[in-house]
């Protein structure tokens, strides 16, 4: 289980530093907030992708006024872990009804999200710039060459695509995402893959106990892919 002191601090040092150095204590009612995000297993970075996505709402409306309390950032942090359930394929965890032991709940839904043609041109223009780098090395690079030329193909279709043939064009797009992702953790130098390996262990271990063994090496590898895709900057379509 997560320690729930050491992970209110931590929370507590990222939003001083979001707030420009004003420390506001993660006390009382907030520690048990906090405290609920822990015990549902809401990864250390997760929590902060949340704190971001309200400060990033925050910085939009204009200049601040005052600092953020943590209390303000509870629907980002849950919006942001159940994007990262989603994509490693962890489930909810409750109480059977008859007051059994913990059984596994679906995942939830996915929200309705932008179409998939505009979600292809975002990643098309993502991919583009990243071509351009000089830091992606040969291996990658080729992998961007050939995700470019898959979306661009797909371009025409996406946007008139409907049923079964959008079905088998999302496909074709997941296996254009999941060859790169691939291509990234083979990119990797040996240190960077451990690192981000005992992250992605890290992240999983609140639920590791109670996940069958090929449902968490499923969830370890899509993970792992995340994770890598954030080091490299690479859009997850």
């Amino acid at each position: 289980m997560i320690d729930v002191e050491s992970y209110a601090r931590d929370l507590e040092a990222y939003l001083c530093r979001k707030n420009d150095g004003h420390l506001i204590r993660i006390t009382g009612p907030a520690f048990e907030q906090v405290q609920g995000w822990a015990t549902q297993g809401v990864p250390m970075k997760v929590a902060q992708a949340g704190i971001d996505r309200y400060f990033e709402r925050y910085y939009r409306k204009g200049p601040r006024r005052r600092p953020v309390r943590i209390e303000f950032c509870e629907a980002d942090v849950l919006d942001a872990f159940d994007d990262w359930r989603r994509a490693v394929g962890v489930t909810n965890v409750g109480p059977d009804s008859a007051g059994g032991p913990d059984v596994e709940d679906p995942a939830p839904a996915s929200r309705p999200r932008k179409s998939l043609a505009s979600q292809i041109e975002s990643a098309l223009a993502r991919l583009t710039v990243l071509r351009g780098s000089d830091k992606m090395g040969p291996v990658l690079g080729q992998a961007l060459d050939s995700a470019v030329r898959g979306l661009d193909a797909l371009r025409p279709e996406a946007a008139r695509a409907r049923g079964e043939a959008r079905d088998e064009l999302m496909r074709r797009v997941a296996l254009i995402e999941e060859e790169l992702s691939a291509a990234a953790v083979d990119a990797l130098d040996p240190s960077e893959r451990t690192a981000l390996e005992r992250e992605a262990d890290g992240e999983l271990e609140p639920f590791r106990a109670r996940m069958p063994d090929e449902a968490y090496r499923q969830s370890r590898r899509q993970a792992l892919q995340r994770l890598v895709r954030q080091h490299f900057g690479l859009p997850s379509i």
